[in-house]
């Protein structure tokens, strides 16, 4: 174990949700401030020069101006889609025919999961994120590429195979009770090794059968540490055909309901067109939302409602969903929830912005006492943003009256070129 590390810059912290306390109590900059890394956690964080005082020993890593943040946090991806992102003209059933499906059907070769998966953990790293939440595909290797890549990196994230078994192509179709068993057999040979998470992962109710979605809420009701992630109400056309697929059911949600699928611990991916109870019944049973700002665009799904949901009380994190998404990148997508914002008449405040690509995004993971925040006790996963990365964001950052000026400009145009360091685990990458 290396000794105790001390990164000095810009620091900012979130001790409140900054959609539910003022600002100033919920955001904590410290123009030069410090954050003091030891036996890979978060030891302090404080002024500069009192931690330097108090630490002299400690290696020291001076970023002069630039931000130290807690990493991104990324609560909605498809690893198994990184080839394909930003590829051309369809909407949401159409996507995962014409694209998403071809390329799933790769996967069961291990050499093309592993090579993927280190592509993809190559990607989000250089944006600036070290946890995401994903789907793999139907088979077991896309997952034990996804685990083992992120284990020999050292990073906190969570995973599943993804079950269908309806309405997919042969080769990407399991059974209620494959999907199950291979399940289980993932939970137990990943879930808690490391920092690794496992998430039962039903594709959506299109992709199941009532006997799929029971097996899985099963499943999920024996390992309850584990999270569970699915697609809901993304698009009108799939709410119309949930609607014909499942007659019985009250909504879209109450699809998963009845399987024992909703609850501390699920994280639903899109939400945008809910009706009024499911938007209640989400809330009432403590289930969380993946906002995919890119995604909902860039395949026209619609405008997810952030200002009505969150004042409701719901858990809101932000995600990429790539490859449906059209960016690895974080700051492209709190750009993307800003332009939304604003077309809804709600724009959100760079505070809120960058909450929900951190400690937001974090609680959606219950994973909230880990990671996202610059706090004594956190895991050491962080970020270091230039604010003047560009030429372009630096002559508008020049003119900042405060930091929440001089950030939104690296929000708003900032790509990878912005990250100027990742932390993993207290250690920096090289």
């Amino acid at each position: 174990m290396t000794g105790p590390a001390l990164l000095i810059g810009q620091t900012l912290d979130f001790p409140a949700d900054p959609f539910h306390a003022p600002l100033p109590e919920a955001a904590r900059h410290d123009s030069r401030g410090a954050v003091l890394v030891e036996n890979g956690r978060v030891a302090a964080t404080g002024p500069a020069d009192a931690l330097r005082t108090a630490h002299p020993r400690a290696s020291l890593h001076d970023y002069g101006d630039r931000l130290i943040l807690p990493g991104f946090v990324d609560a909605h991806v498809h690893y198994p889609q990184t080839a394909m992102i930003a590829s051309w003209g369809k909407r949401l059933i159409d996507w995962l025919n014409d694209y998403t499906f071809p390329e799933e059907m790769r996967f069961g070769d291990p050499d093309y999961a592993a090579r993927t998966a280190a592509r993809y953990f190559d990607l989000v790293l250089a944006n600036g994120t070290t946890t995401v939440c994903s789907y793999c595909t139907i088979h077991p290797e896309s997952v034990d590429a996804f685990f083992a890549e992120a284990a020999r990196r050292g990073l906190r994230v969570a995973g599943g195979k993804t079950c269908m078994d309806r309405n997919a192509p042969d080769g990407l179709r399991d059974t209620a009770q494959s999907a199950h068993d291979e399940s289980a057999a993932l939970i137990a040979r990943w879930h808690g090794r490391g920092r690794l998470t496992y998430a039962v992962t039903p594709r959506f109710s299109p992709t199941s059968s009532h006997a799929q979605l029971e097996a899985l809420g099963a499943l999920w009701a024996a390992h309850p540490d584990c999270l569970m992630q699915t697609h809901l109400a993304e698009q009108l056309d799939e709410v119309d055909w949930v609607a014909r697929l499942y007659p019985e059911a009250r909504d879209y949600l109450d699809t998963y309901e009845r399987a024992g699928l909703v609850g501390p611990g699920a994280v639903f991916g899109h939400a945008i067109h809910l009706t009024d109870r499911e938007r209640a019944r989400l809330a009432e049973s403590g289930s969380a939302i993946a906002h995919c700002p890119t995604s909902n665009t860039f395949i026209g799904s619609g405008l997810f409602d952030m200002a009505g949901l969150t004042a409701a009380g719901h858990r809101v994190g932000l995600a990429t969903d790539t490859g449906g998404g059209s960016s690895f990148s974080m700051l492209r997508t709190m750009a993307a929830a800003y332009e939304i914002g604003q077309l809804r008449g709600t724009p959100l405040h760079p505070a809120q912005l960058i909450w929900l690509a951190t400690a937001g995004a974090a609680a959606t993971l219950r994973m909230g006492d880990r990671i996202g925040r610059l706090a004594p006790g956190m895991e050491a996963d962080l970020v270091v943003l230039d604010l003047a990365s560009t030429p372009a964001i630096a002559q508008r950052a020049a003119r900042a009256g405060d930091i929440w000026e001089a950030l939104f400009p690296t929000i708003m145009m900032g790509d990878d070129r912005a990250v100027a360091a990742v932390w993993i685990g207290g250690a920096p990458l090289s």
